[in-house]
């Protein structure tokens, strides 16, 4: 009898598959489809766990259910009472999080009678996910054209989907020149469609399962075209300016503001709306395909087309009104007061129209194309940031922030105190949240990964986990502890990677100071993985030490290696917040052997996925290196060209020498283990078309060369005294 007692006490703390104690019913009054998603996401963990769900008698109950007024929107709680566990949300978004808190607690080996109360609720609105579909992407690129068929798989969205549940974000925004014709068959324009009606359908059919399955997980969808652009088809059917065509969708055009297309555009807009009921809303972008246009002319033209095209529409829809970064009529421009005082206006009008539902986000891109920089906001697309958008605080929108990333793609990367402290600088009363993706990224095919073993994922996303929990869960609540990251990564891999994180969080901090170290601005002109950069012939190159010396830094609090050699030269110093390439590299160099020394004892060799993440802490702790020797060369070389002396012309060959070893070993690392990699910076260069530049590849072993000619450089160097 006692022995049947103590088997009994253990299976009901869950420490044995199966009794009587673990026979589990999950309830829920709610028919909503959010409600079925969350109690299936509850009843799959659970017999993950090997509980047995709704057999008879039924010894523990959980219990969904839906209380607005004491939690909120996308608030949840979770609570006991004796052998029922609740969990409670302000809506059926927070019926989700409720649920899946409680099937990370499962999948982390708690027993449900362990699981304990808690409560949550967001800390921003909108943690959205901005998503580049390939087909008729800004960019032209086989880099993106090869995503295709994965973005036509359903299978793939409903992973996505799940991610971004899972990780708390709420809004997919998906991004593309035209993407009515896709969707639609224009009513009064069919032409303009360049599909069969079996070939449309299939399209249909893609947009409506990603939409329900974002509806059922209680995800926002925004479909966010650019202007001005129309199919080909539509083009050439329709008698369109053979002068404003742009049959290949180039980006810096003037815009064609015709009576036809602005009908078509408008059409197009609302018949989107009618047939797709669970699109939740619509983004403005004013900038592609709007040359020759004033700022003034282009708020117009938003009005009379998309804005109308809602109204047309008969239902509420949110909006996105990316803010313009142009104040001039050319589609590259600068910020202006004028033109943020122009843009809140307009905004403003449109938050007071009936039809669309508010807040509407007003979006900035965080420290232009690369937000993995500094948390401080030093510039926007454009230039500088006024404060006409802040003062006096709004009511009709939100400002969001979009953080791109153009800088890693293939390595993984995570440095919870960056999101954190990004996170702690944007807590204002009129900040509502935040978009998180890239231009010249799309995280679905996976092209890095080499052939030779099995690993634990599919898509190019599922690499990047760590990444995407970051940024959702602490965007939903910047309180979760280091400790939910932590046990993800022992879930996956066993108690040996509980270190992971912070190898990650010390290593992966090295492209985030090169971003803040690199002065930038639009995609291309910097890849912070690669260690590449726009050059003076407008090429994407390695950076070399001459370019280092002569780049400005991005974050004030950084100083280059340039103006470090002057001032020192000169006799001054610098205050002791300042970041100069002595205390950088030193920085660089202790997270390094940190991050070394936490995965020195972790055995990877029977689990190839967990190779991929030991490994990428070593590249990185290894560009880190090479990133500090070349800084430690870059001072002596500008010593050396300033003063003289051999001794200095010695250390900068023996720092950069020291720096093409470090490259050596991240191409011994990554050889083996990545695919020589398309990459859509070097699309647009060498006087050459996209086309051309296709069999264009990225690995760190191509660029031995360049790094290499550093030394000689150094070796080359002359002093020329100043007359």
């Amino acid at each position: 009898m006692k022995a049947f007692l103590l088997t009994l006490m253990g299976c009901w703390l869950g420490l044995r598959p199966f009794s009587l104690a673990q026979r589990v019913a999950v309830r829920s009054a709610n028919p909503s489809p959010q409600a079925v998603y969350a109690a299936e996401q509850l009843k799959k963990a659970l017999r993950e766990r090997k509980y047995t769900v709704g057999s008879e008698p039924v010894e523990y109950f959980v219990l969904l259910k839906l209380d607005a007024a004491t939690f909120g929107p996308e608030a949840y709680g979770i609570s006991r009472q004796g052998k029922t566990l609740s969990i409670t949300g302000g809506d059926g978004r927070g019926l989700i999080y409720g649920s899946l808190a409680v099937v990370e607690e499962l999948r982390n080996g708690v027993g449900l009678p362990q699981i304990k109360a808690q409560n949550e609720r967001p800390a921003f609105a909108l943690r959205a996910i901005k998503f580049d579909l390939p087909w008729d992407t800004y960019r032209h690129s086989y880099a993106l054209d090869l995503h295709a068929e994965t973005c036509r798989d359903t299978t793939y969205w409903k992973a996505f989907l799940d991610m971004m549940v899972q990780n708390r974000f709420n809004a997919l925004s998906l991004w593309n020149l035209h993407p009515y014709t896709f969707m639609i068959r224009p009513k009064n324009f069919p032409a303009a469609t360049p599909f069969n009606d079996q070939e449309l359908k299939q399209w249909q059919t893609l947009f409506r399962s990603i939409f329900r399955m974002a509806h059922e997980r209680a995800i926002d969808t925004y479909l966010i075209p650019f202007n001005i652009f129309t199919s080909p088809e539509f083009s050439k059917a329709y008698n369109v300016n053979p002068a404003l065509n742009n049959l290949t969708h180039h980006h810096f055009i003037d815009g064609d503001t015709s009576e036809i297309v602005k009908r078509y555009t408008r059409e197009c807009v609302t018949q989107v709306l009618q047939e797709y009921p669970e699109l939740t809303g619509f983004g403005l972008t004013l900038g592609e395909a709007m040359g020759g246009m004033t700022p003034q002319q282009r708020e117009n033209w938003m009005k009379a087309t998309m804005i109308e095209g809602m109204r047309l529409a008969g239902r509420k829809t949110k909006l996105i009104h990316r803010i313009p970064f142009s104040s001039t009529t050319g589609s590259l421009g600068v910020t202006s007061i004028d033109t943020e005082k122009l843009t809140r206006k307009s905004i403003e009008a449109e938050g007071a129209l009936p039809f669309i539902e508010g807040p509407i986000w007003a979006d900035l891109k965080y420290n232009w194309s690369h937000g993995h920089s500094t948390p401080k906001l030093v510039k926007v697309h454009g230039g500088k940031l006024y404060d006409t958008y802040f003062v006096p605080d709004p009511k009709a929108y939100k400002i969001t922030w979009t953080v791109r990333n153009e800088d890693f793609f293939c390595l993984r990367w995570g440095v919870p105190g960056f999101v954190r402290a990004h996170l702690a600088a944007n807590r204002q009363s009129y900040v509502g949240g935040y978009f998180l993706g890239s231009e010249t990224y799309i995280p679905a095919k996976d092209y890095f990964t080499k052939p030779g073993g099995p690993v634990d994922w599919k898509y190019a996303f599922e690499r990047q986990w760590l990444f995407y929990k970051l940024w959702g869960r602490l965007l939903y609540n910047p309180a979760t502890p280091d400790a939910v990251f932590k046990a993800e990564f022992t879930r996956r891999y066993g108690p040996s990677a509980s270190g992971l994180l912070e190898a990650y969080a010390l290593a992966s901090s090295t492209p985030l100071r090169l971003a803040s170290l690199f002065d930038f601005t639009w995609d291309f002109s910097l890849y912070s993985e690669g260690m590449l950069a726009h050059d003076a012939k407008k090429n994407v190159a390695y950076i070399s030490v001459d370019r280092l010396l002569t780049q400005p830094v991005l974050d004030p609090d950084y100083v280059s290696a340039s103006d470090y050699v002057k001032t020192v030269i000169a006799g001054g110093g610098f205050e002791p917040t300042k970041i100069t390439p002595p205390k950088l590299a030193q920085m660089l160099e202790q997270d390094g052997q940190k991050a070394l020394q936490v995965v020195k004892s972790i055995n990877t060799s029977a689990n190839r996925s967990l190779h991929y993440e030991v490994a990428d802490v070593q590249v990185w702790a290894n560009l880190g290196f090479h990133l500090a020797e070349k800084l430690k060369g870059a001072v002596a070389l500008q010593t050396y060209r300033t003063q003289g002396g051999e001794s200095n012309k010695q250390a900068a060959v023996t720092h950069l020498e020291a720096a093409l070893r470090y490259w050596d070993a991240v191409v011994a690392i990554t050889r083996p283990l990545y695919n020589d990699m398309p990459l859509v910076h070097f699309s647009e260069q060498k006087g050459r078309t996209w086309e051309q530049n296709e069999t264009l590849r990225f690995h760190w072993e191509k660029l031995r060369g360049e790094v290499a000619n550093d030394v000689e450089i150094a070796r080359n160097a002359v002093f020329t005294p100043e007359k």
